[in-house]
């Protein structure tokens, strides 16, 4: 692994009563792709939500960056180089393509242009007086991710990237990540399906019941194969 750009160690989180997660503990190194796998309800997206600060009850010890961030509030944790990516996407209905990409902060050196945004995603341009959420689901799922490249980010936490998606637009999306990763981005990914996730990450850790209990490597997955059908149920 590369040097480690983002640290979490026994991460417990709740909502309201409900304890979530019981001590996630994984590392992603500067330049990786690395992927949250587990079944429905295992805490992936809540982990991604607690490196966030958007849960409220949480602790344990997030550093990002040689940081610690746990004490910090979302905006702050954003202004460090953190974006987050939800499965619904936000994208805003009263906006035009243009409006959504020109309306995000730019909190940090070095965001995307838009003409960079465009090159990554010629069909945005296309779709530029389109209302946002009149976007085909591929579409706004690229719309959304080319939001975050505006602020300045150089850590992107994805939550379900191709969910509900057609294969020929799971092939573009894998695509931008392999792109985006070329380009010295870090991303931290859950995803449902492993046929993409095996096709984009170095690392796979995988998540039960709140924490960690495994980790494959991209060169261990064919030899690990009934291992994960195991955890995954694939």
């Amino acid at each position: 692994m590369s040097e480690t750009l983002l640290s979490v160690r026994d991460l417990q989180a709740w909502y309201g009563e409900s304890h979530i997660l019981h001590g996630m503990a994984f590392e992603v190194g500067k330049g990786e792709v690395v992927t949250l796998l587990g079944r429905n309800g295992a805490g992936k997206t809540t982990t991604m939500r607690s490196i966030m600060g958007l849960v409220r009850q949480r602790q344990g010890s997030v550093t990002f960056d040689g940081r610690e961030t746990i004490a910090l509030q979302a905006n702050q944790v954003a202004r460090l180089g953190l974006a987050f990516c939800p499965e619904e996407r936000g994208i805003f209905s009263s906006l035009d393509v243009t409006e959504n990409l020109t309306l995000p902060p730019v909190i940090r050196g070095g965001g995307m242009s838009l003409d960079e945004v465009y090159e990554l995603f010629p069909i945005l341009r296309e779709r530029g007086g389109s209302q946002g959420t009149k976007l085909s689901g591929g579409e706004q799922q690229m719309l959304a991710i080319a939001r975050i490249l505006r602020t300045g980010a150089t850590m992107l936490l994805l939550d379900e990237p191709t969910e509900g998606l057609a294969p020929v637009i799971v092939e573009q999306i894998g695509q931008v990540i392999r792109t985006l990763r070329d380009r010295g981005f870090t991303i931290l990914l859950v995803e449902q399906n492993f046929r993409f996730a095996a096709g984009v990450a170095d690392r796979h850790y995988v998540v039960e019941h709140g924490e960690v209990i495994d980790m494959i490597p991209r060169a261990d997955v064919q030899a690990s194969r009934d291992k994960l059908k195991a955890y995954l149920g694939v």
